[in-house]
């Protein structure tokens, strides 16, 4: 295995709060002649070097080879990526600096980043949204499956120049070659298959892929996956203490243990693309479908569970999606580069009490893009766009906490970037129109934002840089933060909108340190950020259809933290290599008005590692230590720290060829492990102890 955390230290890093999660540069890997990926995914250290040899993959402005700190950010490809996937995005990233997850069983999670979710954190597929109702409520899932996933990036911290003010906590984006962007380096064809087997819930998941060049530069792509997981297991009761103490059970019923009843999932999907790719450039589409059922593992309709059908609420997705991808690579007038991104998707969402739906949700929506990366002259360079986005969202049914609503977005941004000498400076603007339209009640609302951003670092010497970027952002209200007036049964509320509600606004500062070469690599980030009319859900002490009331509201906010990410090569002799790594985060949240913390967010945590790379296999040995959480806001229960231990094992049998087999031990300790972001934290943990069987060959 490749540490995720060797790959970001000692990689290229993505540039400020407006570049986007696809420019970045791969990073060295120690010995590895064995393809994990495509050759452009790869980079090699020498025999007797540990410094670093940085490879741009991208068209960023000015293509930079130096490494840039003005913004946290991760990313996880070939191997790495293989051992964190999991059937969410939000469990696949809950490892990295700064990231968590929303838990909402096996099928539902997205990432929290520095204590963010939402509708504030954008989850991307090749640039371009899910177009999903996962932003609406935790337990609706991405539309999304890693199994053909090349590469994720995860920008923490506002990434609103590019992509909007959604993206005001980060960015994840998940790149794949659903649209061929690149002929296959040998022969006529590459892909891979893959199967793999995980013993806690019998979880079964196999796919492929195949990239196919046909004729004169048209290549076809074809992928599909098939994922089953049965009920998980637990360490002990479902229940937490403090809840079996403040709600026990009737007499005589049985306090559930163990096994995590209705928390199965059963997805499939697959995806067909055409591409030309030309000394020019490239363009294609591509057509995908997704269908997931999965089983939300609490009771939701209400403490007792009156109405509930005894199987318990399933979800079922189904989704259609078309994407456009298309550069345009020759130089024209100032312009370097010109790309295109449309992607259009058909979601459906049924929540299915026995055989009975009892809301349905549907979702149609489009985005498009155009960027324009100028020339570099002189050291200067730079990149601007146009953004649009449109959705048309509807529930129907008992959960229709939510009126049918409809959003049209519009950006217009520029980022620019001068490098002199050992100082690098970069400056963005980005202008925002949104209009939310409430179609039943006839209530519409239009807001104006501009966001900005300015960072400047400086090269050290022998290996270090120092940076700082300070941005302002100005998010507009969602549709559920203006007319929400219902039962929100996933989150255990009864939410009320406010139609009055005006834009946040955030203003930070983020400071980095890093050293890239010699045996000790690290990286340092600390954050800063003060928002004025933060929206959140705040508890009025009064109930409704026996469910608490959250109230849609703005307060004045302050968010604050520290990252740090270190490597170090204790040892190498060859091919063989020993080396250590550390991850530690923390991030605080405060409602200034009324000098309290705001509700989920996540604790304290430290990760400790040990690698030995060689030819042959690799052996990793983690242990993450996650702190209790006594910040509590009004209604909300402290959570239990916990320390959990993991190890992988890679095999490589064949000199020379991509095959692998992954041996993954998780959550060896049988902790119990309940995340504070998620609402379900007292009511079902985390799965515990699984060993999972990879089988991996690329072609």
């Amino acid at each position: 295995m490749r540490s995720h955390h060797t790959r970001l230290l000692l990689g290229a890093i993505l540039t400020g709060a407006s570049v986007a999660p696809d420019v970045l540069a791969n990073t060295a890997e120690l010995q590895q002649d064995r393809p994990l990926e495509s050759q452009s995914d790869q980079t090699h250290l020498g025999h007797n070097t540990g410094g670093l040899e940085e490879i741009i993959v991208t068209a960023h402005p000015g293509a930079r080879s130096r490494y840039d700190v003005l913004q946290g950010t991760s990313v996880l490809t070939g191997e790495d990526l293989e051992q964190a996937v999991r059937a969410t995005i939000g469990d696949s990233l809950d490892r990295l600096p700064g990231l968590s997850q929303t838990a909402f069983g096996q099928g539902a999670s997205r990432p929290v980043i520095r204590g963010l979710s939402g509708d504030r954190l954008r989850v991307l597929i090749n640039d371009l949204g899910s177009f999903d109702a996962s932003t609406t409520s935790p337990d609706h899932a991405v539309a999304l499956d890693l199994s053909a996933a090349k590469r994720i990036e995860v920008v923490r911290g506002p990434a609103t120049l590019i992509y909007g003010a959604n993206a005001i906590a980060g960015v994840v984006n998940v790149t794949d070659n659903r649209v061929p962007r690149t002929l296959p380096e040998d022969g006529k064809a590459d892909g891979f298959i893959r199967s793999s087997y995980g013993t806690n819930a019998d979880e079964v998941v196999n796919s492929g892929a195949l990239d196919l060049n046909i004729t004169g530069g048209w290549m076809a792509h074809l992928d599909g996956f098939y994922r089953n997981h049965r009920d998980f297991t637990a360490p002990g009761f479902l229940r937490s203490e403090q809840e079996r103490l403040d709600n026990p059970l009737p007499e005589g019923e049985d306090e559930p243990f163990g096994r995590a009843n209705n928390s199965g999932i059963e997805s499939w999907g697959g995806t067909g693309g055409l591409s030309y790719v030309g000394d020019n450039g490239f363009i294609g589409a591509s057509i995908s479908h997704l269908d997931t059922v999965y089983g939300i593992p609490v009771a939701l309709e209400g403490e007792e569970g009156e109405s509930e059908e005894e199987e318990g609420v399933r979800i079922d997705i189904e989704q259609l999606r078309v994407d456009v991808i298309g550069e345009w690579t020759k130089p024209f007038a100032i312009f370097e580069k010109a790309s295109m991104r449309f992607g259009y998707g058909d979601y459906d969402q049924a929540e299915l009490e026995g055989d009975e739906i009892g809301t349905l949700f549907l979702n149609e929506e489009w985005e498009a893009r155009l960027d324009l990366t100028q020339k570099n002259r002189h050291g200067w360079s730079g990149t601007s766009g146009v953004h649009l986005r449109s959705r048309d969202f509807e529930a129907i049914g008992l959960e229709a906490f939510v009126p049918p609503n409809e959003t049209m977005q519009w950006g217009l941004y520029s980022y620019q970037s001068i490098e002199t000498g050992a100082w690098h400076v970069d400056a963005g603007l980005r202008l925002d129109r949104q209009t939310v339209e409430s179609v039943t009640q006839s209530i519409d609302r239009s807001f104006t934002g501009i966001s900005l951003s300015a960072g400047v670092s400086y090269d050290l010497g022998a290996g270090f840089l120092i940076g700082a970027n300070g941005f302002r952002t100005e998010r507009a209200p969602n549709a559920d933060e203006l007319f929400s007036n219902g039962p929100h049964l996933a989150s255990f509320t009864f939410e009320l909108g406010d139609e009055t509600l005006g834009e946040e606004t955030a203003k930070g500062l983020e400071l980095s340190l890093k050293k890239n070469s010699g045996a000790l690599t690290f990286i340092l980030n600390g954050f800063y950020t003060a928002y004025d009319d933060f929206i959140f859900e705040r508890f009025t002490g009064e109930t409704e259809d026996n469910l608490p009331v959250a109230q849609f509201s703005a307060t004045q906010a302050r968010f604050y933290g520290l990252e740090m990410e270190a490597d170090y090569l204790l040892w190498q002799s060859g091919e063989r290599a020993i080396k250590l790594n550390a991850v530690f985060d923390m991030v605080e949240a405060k409602n200034r008005s009324e000098g309290t913390p705001l509700p989920r967010i996540p604790p304290l945590s430290v990760q400790l590692g040990a690698e030995y790379q060689s030819h042959w296999f690799d052996i990793h040995l983690s242990g993450e230590y996650a702190a209790k959480q006594n910040d509590i806001a009004a209604f909300e229960r402290p959570t239990d720290d916990y320390f959990v231990l993991g190890t992988t094992v890679s095999i490589h049998p064949f000199d020379g060829r991509d095959i692998t087999l992954m041996i993954e031990g998780r959550n060896l300790t049988d902790s119990d492990i309940r995340y504070h972001t998620s609402f379900l934290k007292d009511l079902v943990p985390a799965p515990g102890r699984s060993i999972r069987f990879t089988l991996r060959a690329g072609f």
